[in-house]
């Protein structure tokens, strides 16, 4: 799946939400399907800088050469939020991973509707993310 088709699946969970309650409803339920991190993951060096909320990211490079994600926060709009950018960006090559326009983001309304700390986290992870794309990329 590309990361267009993985943000058209982000989308069409919303279709027909016109109410933000139940639009954090999807996001809350997004985020508890996200596979808890392991404990011995939850390091100081894999939080994210810029998180009013506390949220580890991990990053592995595959053989084949993709970046698989793996994400927790301790915070439930938090956690659903960085669960949708893992489900779009997880399993990609790095080249994939920075060419890639969040516009689901935008396109969901999520960016009109975050509070300005929650908005600067959304960016803050969105950096890191591409940051391991970018590391992964020069070592390729």
């Amino acid at each position: 799946m590309t990361t267009e088709e993985a943000q058209q699946e982000v989308i069409a969970q919303f279709d027909g939400l016109n109410d933000w309650m139940d639009r954090y409803s999807v996001i809350i339920d997004m985020g508890n399907t996200l596979e808890p991190l392991p404990a011995e993951l939850r390091t100081p060096d894999r939080l994210i800088e810029g998180c009013q909320s506390r949220v580890w990211l991990d990053a592995e490079k595959d053989t084949d050469g993709k970046i698989t994600f793996r994400a927790d926060s301790d915070a439930i709009i938090v956690k659903g939020i960085i669960s949708m950018l893992v489900e779009v960006l997880s399993g990609h090559t790095p080249a994939e991973i920075l060419g890639t326009d969040l516009h689901f983001i935008h396109d969901i309304g999520l960016d009109e509707h975050l509070s300005p700390t929650r908005s600067n986290g959304l960016l803050a992870m969105v950096k890191q993310m591409r940051a391991y794309a970018a590391a992964f990329g020069a070592t390729a």
